[in-house]
């Protein structure tokens, strides 16, 4: 017998329950580098100086930041129209693919409308490969997990055949594109802010960073503040009602999926028009994976994928300078912190909030 749901205050859910989460899960990865034989407390302070101390560190973070912002948000679009869409990294590869055929293909526009044109086709391209398993559900009761895994696997092996075949670059030993035309790279950050006075060391950190703000408000406004939202939100929460009140559920799914799919394309973006400047084997890296616990984490809600993505953000840069300065705590022990954020974000947040509710219930009750 499953227990009741625990209801919560919104700002209790959004952020309190995960605030808790980290800190349970921080001090378990402090009993883990205890076992090491090295002392958590430096350990900390090495992996937040390394994160935040310096500009450089600084620009970094918010650079994985960017991605896992963009991955998060698609991830959590998809969980309020109640589907697990971990096909974030197929469908950031299929972006870039997209982005990629589009920058080549007509290489000649001007600059002002080539990196939108670059930016529109790869949130198609992935907006494309998402609706493919939100209409197999939809229409064909194919589950939007398993069909989101198989075309992980179908991405993976597209670009490898077209950087090798199609879109390759002549004479290149690498599995790459030729250089997009400069009118279609982002901005580099140091670049970007430099006529306003503030220098800036040069990182990965572009204008792609003011695209994932927008996404944030954006998704905020479209799940909160339009008929659409509504809709989502109601056929995640029941769908037989959503019917009832005249909601098509297939129509949502598929719009639900392909708008994740859009948002998954935003790490292509980051990717390969702001940092690689040509579309290169692997780009994605992982971070479409990282996106689900961002998610999770963020309890679905932008300013929580936003505080989340920056969480994740921190372990990356900071977890790099750690394991210079103690190699003892190598990266994969910053792979396992991440993997016990998980844990207690996902699969012990029912606990959390269990605990959580009865210390407010005390609270009020005292009040």
């Amino acid at each position: 017998m499953s227990a009741a749901p625990v209801d919560l205050p919104r700002w209790a859910d959004v952020a309190l329950v995960p605030l808790v989460s980290v800190a349970a899960a921080l001090l378990v990865a402090g009993l883990v580098v205890v076992g090491i034989g090295e002392n958590p407390l430096e350990a900390t302070v090495l992996l937040l100086r390394g994160a935040l101390g310096t500009a450089e560190g600084i620009g970094f973070t918010l650079y994985y930041a960017t991605n896992f912002i963009f991955t998060g948000l698609a991830v959590a679009v998809a969980f309020h129209a109640g589907l697990f869409n971990i096909g974030g990294e197929g469908q950031a590869t299929v972006a870039g693919i997209a982005m990629a055929i589009a920058c080549l293909a007509v290489p000649a526009l001007p600059g002002f409308l080539a990196a939108p044109f670059a930016i529109l086709a790869a949130a198609a391209g992935g907006a494309a490969y998402a609706f493919i398993p939100g209409w197999l559900q939809a229409k064909r009761g194919s589950h939007v997990v398993i069909t989101t895994i198989m075309l992980n696997f179908v991405a993976a092996a597209l670009i490898v055949y077209l950087l090798r075949e199609i879109i390759g670059k002549p004479g290149s030993m690498q599995p790459e594109t030729p250089d997009f035309p400069a009118g279609a790279i982002l901005t580099p950050m140091h670049q970007l802010l430099a006529p306003f006075g503030f220098t800036l060391p040069a990182t990965p950190l572009n204008s792609a960073f003011f695209l994932a703000l927008m996404a944030l408000f954006a998704v905020w406004l479209l799940i909160w503040r339009t008929r659409l939202g509504y809709a989502i939100r109601t056929v995640g929460a029941n769908p037989r009602a959503a019917a009832y009140a005249g909601i098509s559920p297939a129509t949502v799914t598929m719009i639900a999926m392909a708008i994740s799919g859009a948002l998954a394309g935003g790490l292509a973006v980051n990717e390969a028009l702001g940092v690689q400047h040509r579309l290169v084997l692997d780009f994605t890296a992982g971070y479409g994976f990282v996106g689900i616990a961002v998610a999770l984490m963020g309890r679905g809600h932008p300013a929580g994928v936003g505080l989340a993505a920056l969480l994740f953000g921190v372990l990356y840069q900071g977890g790099a300078e750690l394991s210079f300065d103690k190699p003892a705590i190598t990266r994969d022990m910053v792979v396992v912190i991440g993997g016990v954020l998980v844990l207690f974000a996902g699969a012990l947040d029912g606990l959390f909030r269990r605990a959580i509710a009865t210390v407010l219930r005390v609270d009020r009750g005292a009040a």
